[in-house]
């Protein structure tokens, strides 16, 4: 086990909750107040990952992030089975899905810098868990390389809250300085 993962064992955890109900429970990486709120950095507990179809995009085979909600509930099933057979456990978790079990281990070949961001020379990197065929689509199963971190706000209570559009838009002109003081924790 990495420095890292034993770091976040030791880490309290939270449990957030979505609109819809689903939960996700989550190690607190970092907590910071910003004008009298807190709010906290969170790692997921389980490993985030991301569903892609294959499509054809000329004479190339182009793999689309799966965002539609029905669309992730028809190949849900299917998804699940297929991570079964490496002792992995899919679970509809709030804000991302999330696979329960040891990740296998990273190869070269199966490494893919996928998800294009604002510059294409920010590319998120994803690891190959699994791919499987529903209704003549092809579909691969990915779990980011990079953490994957959530911002939320505490309440009085303890307990996260997802940020609305509303608290995002007033957080953001400060991110850098919330990203340079979160860096100043880790180092």
């Amino acid at each position: 086990m990495d420095e890292d993962s034993i770091n976040s064992m030791d880490a309290p955890t939270v449990t957030l909750t979505d609109e819809s109900g689903l939960t996700l429970t989550c190690y607190i990486e970092h907590s910071l107040d910003v004008e009298d709120q807190e709010y906290v950095l969170l790692l997921p507990v389980d490993s985030p990952i991301e569903i892609f179809a294959w499509q054809e995009n000329g004479d190339e085979d182009e793999a689309v992030l799966v965002e539609d909600q029905a669309v992730i509930d028809q190949v849900f099933p299917i998804a699940k089975a297929v991570l079964e057979e490496q002792n992995l456990a899919l679970k509809q978790t709030a804000v991302v899905l999330t696979v329960e079990g040891d990740l296998p281990d990273l190869d070269d070949d199966e490494a893919w810098a996928g998800v294009e961001s604002d510059s294409d020379d920010d590319q998120e990197e994803l690891q190959l868990l699994a791919s499987f065929w529903y209704e003549e689509q092809e579909y691969a199963i990915y779990t980011p390389l990079d953490p994957y971190f959530i911002l939320a706000r505490l309440d009085d209570d303890g307990t996260p809250h997802l940020l609305s559009q509303e608290e995002l838009k007033k957080i953001e002109p400060m991110l850098p300085m919330i990203e340079d003081q979160l860096f100043d924790e880790m180092d």
